[in-house]
């Protein structure tokens, strides 16, 4: 048995969280909490050099994750999500995963590795699948497995799984979920097949069963093998829920250790991972298929996941009997440290996962490493190590949103003496005009953990004050980090009464009337068209309300778990127009994985989206709005207010007039580049400033 930290010394006296702290058999392995770090691709899993990688999860090992799943590795070429994906098929590469479970190792944790079969969803023109229908998610068109190639696929997974065991892992997930290659065996949509591996339910179920069974005769009972189950596809045809505890009961038997929850197709058209659905949604599945292993006498535990990012939903959860585990994935990018300071006591210490999906799935579906808008050194921490700085320097941020308050807390971290301004009376910036939003609530955790990290470092914070340049003469470093204001779209008419800006709206409270014409489709104009058309409570805080809004249903009562009748979304509060000058889709330039949620809630709502306009004039009717270079088809939207989301400029008079004093100055986020507000950029390069001075 490898070194592991002891719950009895991790766990803080009279902790919150009895149950998650609480140890678990699990084939032949005590893991010290019942905390899965949940498989996610993060890039690393593709190069031969797996140093990053092992360094990654050593990070989360130390922090004290009671199991830890790798992101998908393929059995063999026709099983890559991409070319040269992650892939074991051979002793070689066996070889070079062993300094990845070495490192786990020494660190006390233990970790599985994903088996993970892309099936159709693969990007490259090697795929395979049970019937020849190309996803709606690649270009490429999969080859129809014949019985011996079925079988070939098979024998992949098992001998993957063995190399597995040879190269360190605690064990294996065998990944049967989210449409991937052993779902589209399982679904009728998607196996067309009439042989021994398509037909009636018992044949389309046959091969994650044999999966299983063989690479539990493989490897022997003292090795995890996780079986990833989707309790709902969200997808026409998908499984009911009779047929999902049949399978549940049959990989059980099979030689599963543990049954992992896996929620929706990669092609579904209903959110699961996003900031706007509601914690834990679908926990109510796991509870159930747990509560019919009990009835029936099976033991085998079940893992609860999806949208699971505070130990207080995790304890709840486990404490309801919902779950025996807890899978958190993106949370554990957000802070490698969740555990630990859950068990000390210190939860508000955790940096909590905002589901905004910017940094780690964005980066995925384009071929790029992932990390964390919230976390910069995630999947980079070979690259920004925290060391404490050669000379205390006295340092001024001007600028108390969140690249400001980066710079200043990673700054004063390393030991320099730091005064954190800014004119407004609270801190946060942008983000107090973001948490506004329906849906994105969580940014309010975000602002709460960059609160607790300027009391933690120290940093000396001086709110409500305009600095002057003559404020920062005996500061060694001045940073301006004072952010964006709204760029002047020069509309004739943009002096009209009935014309406001997104601040007004979102952060002064400017009374709008029922029908609002938003000029600018970028972030700021999608937020700014969800919150003035949403109408009641947002959905995320209440889960019938946004199961209703987006058609969910029971898969025991409808295929896929769809509702029949569809989403039934609110009568939207406001008629809103959302205007943009380019043409083609509004929204082009939103998030890679969460673009889409935004337009089908708008649409929802009966949006009315408008590209390739130019903006006439504004008068008392409301806008006149034309079309192409020839300013066709002029026509005016009449409407109650007029709200400008035009872009950003970066606010640098401060910075301008240091650099005209010939003040060195260093500028970071919005107020060096404006363009749509980047978070995650801004952040990035704070840090990056932070660690270099």
């Amino acid at each position: 048995m490898y070194a592991s930290a002891s719950v009895e010394r991790m766990t803080h006296p009279g902790s919150p969280y009895p149950h998650l702290l609480m140890p678990l058999e699990l084939g032949g392995v005590r893991l010290r909490n019942r905390v899965l770090m949940g498989s996610m691709h993060t890039g690393l899993e593709d190069g031969r050099d797996l140093r990053p990688l092992a360094a990654f999860f050593r990070e989360r090992a130390q922090g004290g994750v009671g199991l830890i799943v790798t992101g998908g590795i393929a059995p063999n070429i026709a099983g890559w999500a991409k070319p040269f994906a992650g892939t074991l098929a051979t002793q070689a590469a066996a070889k070079r995963h062993q300094v990845v479970t070495r490192t786990v190792h020494e660190a006390g944790g233990h970790i599985a590795m994903q088996i993970l079969h892309t099936g159709r969803y693969a990007y490259h023109p090697l795929a395979v699948a049970p019937t020849r229908l190309r996803s709606p998610i690649s270009p490429f068109t999969p080859f129809e497995l014949s019985a011996r190639g079925v079988e070939r696929q098979i024998r992949a997974f098992v001998r993957c799984a063995v190399l597995a065991r040879e190269a360190g892992y605690d064990g294996v997930e065998i990944m049967g979920s989210e449409g991937y290659f052993i779902n589209q065996f399982i679904s009728a949509a998607t196996n067309h097949r009439q042989d021994a591996w398509g037909g009636d339910y018992s044949h389309r179920m046959r091969l994650p069963v044999e999966i299983v069974q063989r690479t539990r005769e493989a490897v022997g009972p003292d090795f995890i093998l996780i079986y990833r189950l989707s309790m709902i596809d969200l997808v026409p045809g998908g499984s009911r829920w009779d047929e999902v505890l049949t399978l549940g009961k049959a990989v059980s038997t099979a030689g599963a250790s543990i049954i992992n929850t896996g929620i929706g197709w990669h092609e579904a058209r209903i959110p699961t991972i996003a900031t706007s659905v509601p914690r834990a949604a679908f926990a109510w599945l796991t509870a159930r298929l747990k509560r019919a292993f009990t009835e029936e006498g099976i033991r085998t535990p079940v893992v609860a996941s999806n949208r699971i990012n505070t130990p207080e939903v995790a304890e709840r959860l486990l404490a309801e009997g919902a779950a025996d585990m807890v899978s958190m994935a993106r949370p554990l990018l957000a802070d490698a440290q969740f555990v630990v300071k859950a068990a000390q006591g210190r939860a508000q210490d955790i940096n909590t996962c905002i589901a905004c999906n910017q940094a780690c799935l964005d980066h995925v579906f384009q071929n790029r490493r992932a990390g964390c808008l919230v976390n910069p050194r995630a999947c980079h921490e070979t690259e920004l190590v925290v060391r404490p700085a050669l000379r205390s320097k006295r340092i001024a941020v001007v600028g108390a949103g969140p690249a400001g308050i980066t710079a200043a807390t990673w700054a004063a971290e390393r030991g320099h003496r730091v005064h954190l301004f800014d004119r407004e009376t609270t801190i946060g910036g942008q983000l107090n005009m973001a948490r506004r939003i329906p849906g994105k609530e969580e940014f309010d955790e975000m602002l709460r953990y960059l609160g607790r990290r300027i009391q933690a470092t120290g940093v000396q914070l001086q709110l409500g004050r305009e600095v002057q340049p003559d404020d920062l003469a005996d500061f060694d470093e001045v940073v301006v980090a004072t952010g964006v204001r709204p760029r002047d779209p020069r509309i004739p008419g943009q002096e009209h009464a009935k014309v406001l800006s997104y601040i007004d709206v979102l952060r002064r409270d400017a009374p709008v009337g029922p029908r609002v014409a938003v000029i600018g489709a970028g972030g700021i104009g999608f937020d700014v068209a969800e919150f003035l058309s949403h109408a009641g409570p947002s959905t995320a805080l209440d889960l019938a309300a946004w199961q209703r809004e987006w058609g969910v249903g029971d898969p025991a009562q409808t295929a896929g778990g769809l509702r029949s009748e569809g989403p039934q979304p609110h009568t939207p509060a406001r008629e809103v127009f959302l205007l943009q000058r380019r043409e083609g889709k509004l929204g082009a330039g939103l998030g890679k994985t969460t673009g889409w949620i935004h337009r089908t809630a708008l649409k929802m709502k009966r949006v009315q989206m408008i590209g390739g306009v130019n903006y006439e004039r504004i008068e008392d009717r409301g806008v006149l709005i034309s079309h192409g270079p020839q300013r066709e088809d002029p026509r005016w939207i009449d409407c109650d207010h007029v709200v400008i989301c035009a872009g950003q400029e970066p606010l640098r008079n401060l910075a301008d007039a240091l650099m005209a004093q010939g003040r060195p100055v260093q500028v970071i986020g919005g107020a060096r580049q404006a363009g749509e507000l980047d978070a995650k950029r801004a952040i990035d390069e704070a840090a990056r400033w932070a660690l270099s001075i």
